[in-house]
């Protein structure tokens, strides 16, 4: 029993540093081309970057969700449950923001 619950931290903490990591390239390259964009006035440089922003932390999300496996007292569940929550926020605030940006690029058409 000892071996396999070795075998689950260690999967998941190897599975949670590859979600981290995702999400900070995907961040990174959503904040590169959108400084491209901006300096090139693209008119959907806030689109762009905003999709990225959500896509880099969904990727983040999906590594606190995995850390809810392995977490061992309520402190640290409760942490978990508040980063959870911040970043699902973040995540509803970009996605409301995208669907405002997509409305006004539709709008100017």
């Amino acid at each position: 029993m000892q071996l396999l619950e070795t075998i689950l931290d260690n999967f998941v903490s190897v599975a949670m540093l590859l979600f981290e990591y995702i999400g900070i390239a995907v961040i990174t390259c959503a904040g590169i081309q959108g400084i491209i964009n901006y300096i090139r006035r693209a008119p959907d440089t806030r689109l762009l970057l905003a999709k990225g922003l959500a896509m880099g932390l969904e990727f983040k999300l999906g590594s606190e969700i995995l850390r809810t496996v392995v977490v061992r007292s309520l402190d640290e569940i409760a942490i978990v449950a508040s980063i959870i929550a911040l970043r699902a926020l973040l995540t509803f605030l970009i996605h409301w923001e995208i669907k405002n940006e997509e409305t006004e690029v539709q709008e100017k058409k």
